[in-house]
């Protein structure tokens, strides 16, 4: 009899109001022959991929899976490659039970839980390239984070052959090269882009968020805040004077640094030089707070508006 993993003990309702129990997988074998079952059936799988320590971000995804599909997938795993700080590796927080409680409330049907040895028997020497999208911002200052994580989505989308592909648009450069490797390497999925989620007071959720103290979580608030506000900066000031109120403004914060702030074309990720240059115009930024370091996004402009 095979073994499927730890079993999550809530009951969940589908569509069709039959109680059913979420899975949790640790080997692809194992989860490819589950889905292999389903798919015969005609069933449409949707995968969001997580490093797992959810919340109502994710939550979000997860959600909008099980709508739009009979089948959810949702790996939990602490990428290694993707770290360029072994440190930020090591601190990264780690909570599947807690994970697999919140993914069952949401419908799921599996949690994929690999360990490191299930999805990298041997290291994986593969080199993604998808210039400029991933020579800037990030790509500037965590060298090899975007081939981590190329490394890591290929391999789930190889495993779980998903129909559809759900991501936050939170990591905007991330969704970008995500759907540049889809198309290069073709795979026949659908990749969904899904808004950023924030709390009531507007940050914007992050598994960092953990990290912060009571004083560095306040403070974390003024990077949506003056994202919001530089909105309205912007209908009167240029592009450069649109960064650098926005960097001035945060930087003014004890503890808290601007790493870059960025004002690119949606789809090229390229700096724009004035505001007629794109109809698709987004702000990128990352800011350490103390030692946490921290991405958000906004967009001035979207080619439906």
């Amino acid at each position: 009899m095979v073994n499927y993993g730890l079993f999550c003990t809530v009951f969940q309702t589908t569509k069709n109001h039959k109680p059913i129990k979420m899975k949790v997988i640790h080997t692809i074998k194992d989860l490819q022959a589950e889905l292999s079952v389903l798919k015969a059936q005609g069933k449409k799988v949707g995968l969001v991929p997580t490093m797992g320590a959810l919340h109502a971000g994710h939550a979000s995804l997860v959600k909008r899976s099980v709508n739009e599909n009979e089948v959810t997938v949702v790996s939990v795993f602490v990428n290694p490659t993707q770290f360029n700080d072994k440190n930020d590796l090591v601190k990264y927080p780690r909570t599947l039970d807690a994970d697999c409680k919140l993914l069952e409330a949401c419908g799921a049907t599996y949690a994929f839980a690999p360990s490191v040895e299930e999805m990298y028997p041997e290291p994986d020497t593969r080199q993604f390239s998808y210039a400029p999208l991933d020579t800037v911002m990030e790509g500037a200052f965590r060298p090899g984070h975007f081939n981590g994580v190329c490394q890591i989505v290929s391999k789930l989308f190889e495993a779980v052959k998903p129909h559809r592909a759900y991501f936050g648009e939170k990591d905007f450069q991330q969704l970008a090269i995500i759907r540049e490797m889809v198309r290069q390497m073709q795979f026949d999925l659908e990749i969904v882009g899904c808004p950023i989620v924030r709390e009531e007071d507007g940050l914007a959720l992050s598994s960092r968020n953990a990290r912060l103290s009571a004083e560095e979580r306040e403070n974390a608030l003024k990077i949506s805040q003056t994202l919001f506000k530089s909105r309205t900066f912007a209908a009167s000031h240029s592009v450069k004077e649109t960064i650098d109120e926005v960097i001035s403004t945060i930087d003014a914060i004890p503890e808290m640094r601007v790493e870059y702030y960025e004002i690119v074309d949606g789809n090229t990720l390229q700096p724009i030089a004035g505001w007629n240059d794109s109809d698709y115009i987004v702000g990128c930024i990352t800011v350490y707070n103390g030692e946490v370091r921290l991405i958000d996004n906004i967009a001035y402009r979207r080619p439906e508006q």
